[in-house]
């Protein structure tokens, strides 16, 4: 067995949902020496979480921003978390309602994801800052 980890600080985006498949590949070329395994994507961050969908049309990823800014909105007077402003507390129900990370087979030294498929990066701040991941791969 052969584990591996990397870890991979993205540069700060905008409030939404970013691709960041060919950015975890171009960070983490281990991936290519495990026929079997399998791979986990953790951010280490409360405001922003990450997902897997749909990665060609990029109207998929304006519509996740509408959906989650409608069930979960800002300015909400029942919120008592507000020390870092309005977006601060919608984003953590956001982050905790995709999830912190993401696991993939790994089948012939590459990401076993379906054709359309790929990982998002989901900012929930409006200025998030840069985000660290640590990306662990392991298998044969």
């Amino acid at each position: 067995m052969k584990i591996f980890q990397t870890e991979l600080r993205l540069r700060e985006k905008r409030r939404g949902f970013h691709l960041i498949t060919n950015e975890i590949l171009h960070a983490f070329p281990e991936i290519a020496q495990l026929n079997t395994g399998i791979c986990q994507v953790f951010i280490q961050h409360t405001s922003a979480s990450l997902t897997i969908n749909e990665n060609a049309d990029p109207t998929v990823r304006i519509d996740f921003e509408m959906y989650f800014n409608k069930s979960v909105p800002e300015n909400d007077p029942d919120y008592e978390h507000d020390y870092e402003g309005s977006d601060d507390m919608p984003a953590h129900l956001k982050a905790a309602l995709l999830g912190s990370s993401v696991t993939i087979p790994i089948r012939r030294g590459k990401l076993a994801l379906g054709t359309w498929q790929g990982i998002y990066l989901c900012e929930h701040r409006d200025s998030g800052g840069s985000r660290s991941l640590v990306i662990t791969a392991w298998g044969e």
